[in-house]
């Protein structure tokens, strides 16, 4: 990736990569070890080549916001990535402890912006499913996921284990983890009336669910296909940032991301029913809520593309997707409103 389309000012990226490549020192690879820009989003992720190891590595610095995720926070969502990997044969990257066996690290030098954590991965070949394989993947995707919300409910939570809860308020409600969807690209008066009602809806028909244990609990969060990676028809799982406590239900809606006015969407909805269910069951009372579990998606989407308009991905997507919100709102109002 080439570091001047990441989004970042050049001389904060150039700052990241220094620390980047001085972090090397903490961990066990030579001197000859190269830290390379990967992908830049919400955290910027480096890929670490050690021309003395066969497979590169992935260093992932975190953004400044420190708020967002506490060092216990990342150790705790590091806890719950081992614990799938060994006890529910989820295939997700190994974190990597440095020398001293820490797993997170911080950076606090002075030519950084504020202090960042990071966290070094085990990589992980594959590439995002095709779309002519979509139907497909979301089966053996609805499998993984169920085995995920399987292993969290029975799970012992270890007593450092913290997590943020994305119920109502903290998806977009009064304390938006990922902003306000109001301040979202192309949000005009118009827009804002219509969704304004779907916020009021969705509201309602959340707290109806209710979040009980058979319905609420631990989550990946972020299960979009850009996390997702396939290798000769094996399933990976990559990034666990966002993972905390929400509705079950809501890693469909995740999966769906930035696809919702795409034809094929019952398509991939009943094949992740139909793999999910080959582990654990579904009540029915949930899979009648998916399209509001859709729309409270879209609207972290729409949040999360107006708190970073600074990214090439919001940029490609513009105003246009807070239309499609719009579009796909009056459809659901008309339905559950």
């Amino acid at each position: 990736m080439d570091p001047d389309s990441s989004g970042l000012p050049r001389p904060l990226y150039d700052a990241l990569h220094r620390e980047a490549q001085d972090l090397m020192r903490r961990y066990d690879v030579s001197d000859r070890t190269v830290v390379s820009l990967l992908h830049q989003s919400e955290n910027t992720m480096f890929l670490v080549r050690d021309p003395a190891r066969p497979e590169p590595v992935v260093l992932r610095v975190h953004s400044q916001n420190l708020s967002y995720h506490s060092a216990p926070s990342i150790a705790s969502e590091l806890m719950w990535m081992q614990a799938l990997r060994r006890d529910a044969g989820v295939i997700a990257p190994e974190p990597i402890a440095a020398k001293d066996g820490s797993l997170v690290q911080l950076l606090s030098a002075p030519d950084l912006d504020k202090p960042r954590h990071a966290v070094m991965f085990s990589f992980l070949a594959g590439a995002e499913p095709p779309a002519e394989t979509l139907i497909d993947n979301f089966e053996r995707l609805g499998e993984i996921t169920a085995r995920m919300h399987r292993h969290a409910r029975a799970w012992t939570v270890p007593k450092t284990f913290t997590r943020h809860a994305w119920d109502f308020d903290a998806a977009i409600g009064a304390h938006p983890l990922w902003g306000r969807w109001q301040d979202g690209m192309g949000v005009d008066p118009e827009a804002l009336k219509i969704l304004s009602r779907l916020t009021g809806v969705l509201k309602r028909r959340l707290e109806r669910i209710g979040t009980a244990r058979e319905h609420f609990g631990l989550i990946h969060a972020d299960m979009r296909l850009a996390n997702i990676l396939v290798e000769n028809d094996v399933t990976k799982v990559i990034d666990f940032d966002d993972c905390g406590l929400c509705w079950y239900i809501h890693d469909l809606a995740t999966a769906l991301s930035f696809l919702q006015e795409e034809p094929v969407v019952p398509a991939l909805i009943a094949s992740w029913l139909k793999g999910y269910r080959k582990v654990m069951p579904l009540q029915r009372e949930m899979e009648d809520e998916i399209p509001t579990f859709i729309m409270l998606r879209r609207m972290l989407e729409v949040a999360w593309l107006g708190t970073r308009r600074h990214l090439e991905f919001s940029q490609g997507l513009g105003t246009g997707f807070t239309v499609g919100t719009c579009r796909l709102a009056q459809d659901y109002l008309r339905r559950f409103g």
